[in-house]
């Protein structure tokens, strides 16, 4: 599996893949690997090779073949995949992500960003509603207005436009995203993309569970806030045994699934605790992404921001964790350094609320541009965005990436000269005098751990 492949040989194969029997014969492939997931999935990452058309991507597969064979925790989540993930499920989640998202849509990206000169993200997150049936304290999306929705035809000819770009990764957010009217109808029509929601998981039940079975192609990320008090002392009594039995329910089905926390002071050393990523694992999460609390939203409370000390904890502990459990997960925002600073305003993500605004991140709540009102290509092209980029990166020192909290006078300058509006009331409240001033001596003490712990590593100095 591992010989060449004549570029002129190259396109039937991918022609063979994308069809109806490449697809049955991927889908028969994970059976295969399944029966020595180290052994034939080396092999298979060797066929890879033939498909990857820019060398970064060779160097990824690489890197990812001698992970497979050097490092313990690798093999042991390559082995959970196989064995936790449902064959059909392995077809959908693999084909959409690996092959349609990463062999053949990043190189379209890449060259559709060269002739039309702007960036194109890699994913976008998109709200469909911004109705949920929860109330969490502090919820960065608690002030938009609850009636909003992005109608089916707009949001699949989003869709749409998205894989003509490249795009085959979507992220749903909300608003709860299980809620939307149209989710699977709209899965079911774009079966070649991979769908990512995240979700509060208490709407998974055995139906809504089935359903996700037979699309094949999305993968619930579940938020919790810690054990069961820290949970339902910010969701609401009961939640955290909702999220246990979906989580089940998953599981039982081999539906591929991860969690979402949001890291507070008041939580920070239990959800990153060993103790507690090991039940995550238990419980059957493949994957997980943290988010340091960022004061937006509903009732914002700068008291629930990570300290300086605690984030410089979290730097340590997050790569330690993930160099020796079988899960994969990532850290926003001290994965500063991995992602190339901050990934927003159209970098390579940027977010879409259920009124239409587009906003250059889900924590930044400042719109010049409505895709209702223009295409994909088009609000891509937006001054907001322009403004971000050419500051991007908005440090030396990737540790601190972050307009909002770790460089936040860059994101008053970014509002100022772009002219984007607040895309809800109390928006620009971050903007407050005091508000300010807690934001800018935050990051100031961020700066000096920050900065101890990137020259010590990098011996680079910073004119941040």
């Amino acid at each position: 599996m591992g010989v060449e492949i004549r570029s002129s040989n190259k396109y039937f194969l991918i022609s063979l893949v994308r069809s109806t029997p490449g697809r049955f014969l991927l889908e028969k492939s994970a059976s295969y690997i399944g029966r020595d997931p180290q052994r034939n999935l080396g092999r298979l990452l060797d066929f890879s090779l033939n498909f990857a058309r820019l060398e970064s991507h060779r160097q990824n597969i690489l890197q990812l073949k001698e992970a497979l064979y050097q490092k313990p925790n690798v093999v042991s989540f390559v082995k959970r995949m196989f064995a936790e993930i449902h064959p059909r499920l392995l077809r959908g989640v693999v084909f959409n992500w690996f092959v349609n998202w990463v062999l053949f849509g990043q190189p379209i990206i890449l060259r559709k960003s060269q002739e039309l000169g702007v960036h194109i993200p890699f994913f976008f997150l998109v709200d469909p509603t911004s109705r949920c049936n929860l109330k969490c304290v502090g919820c960065w999306a608690g002030e938009y207005p609850k009636t909003d929705l992005i109608s089916f035809d707009r949001l699949d000819r989003l869709l749409e436009e998205a894989k003509e770009l490249g795009i085959y990764w979507v992220v749903m957010s909300g608003g709860e995203p299980f809620l939307y009217p149209y989710l699977f109808e709209l899965a079911m029509k774009h079966r070649d993309t991979c769908f990512m929601l995240y979700t509060n998981g208490t709407l998974i039940d055995e139906k809504v569970a089935d359903r996700l079975f037979k699309a094949a192609n999305m993968t619930p990320a579940i938020s919790l806030e810690g054990w069961e008090e820290a949970t339902d002392r910010r969701r609401g009594r009961g939640v955290f045994a909702k999220v246990m039995k979906a989580m089940d329910l998953l599981r039982e089905r081999g539906i591929p699934f991860g969690f979402s926390l949001t890291i507070t002071r008041e939580n920070c050393y239990e959800v990153m605790s060993e103790k507690f990523i090991d039940f995550l694992i238990e419980k059957g999460c493949l994957y997980g992404w943290t988010f340091h609390y960022v004061p937006v939203g509903r009732d914002p409370n700068f008291e629930l921001m990570v300290t300086p000390e605690q984030r410089a904890w979290l730097a340590k502990q997050v790569p330690l964790l993930r160099s020796t459990k079988p899960i994969q997960f990532a850290d926003f925002w001290n994965d500063g350094e991995l992602a190339g600073g901050c990934i927003a305003g159209g970098r390579r993500y940027f977010h879409i609320t259920a009124r239409g605004d587009v906003e250059p991140c889900a924590f930044v709540h400042f719109s010049c541009d409505n895709i209702k009102d223009k295409s994909l290509i088009e609000v891509l092209k937006n001054p907001l965005f322009a403004a971000y980029q050419k500051r991007q990166p908005f440090s030396d020192n990737l540790l601190r990436p972050c307009p909002i909290i770790d460089v936040p006078e860059a994101l008053r300058e970014i509002v100022r000269e772009s002219g984007a509006k607040p895309t809800h009331e109390g928006a620009d409240d971050i903007f407050k005098p005091e508000n300010a001033r807690a934001l800018d001596e935050r990051s100031r003490l961020w700066k000096e751990k920050a900065d101890e712990i990137w020259y010590s590593s990098h011996q680079k100095p910073s004119d941040a």
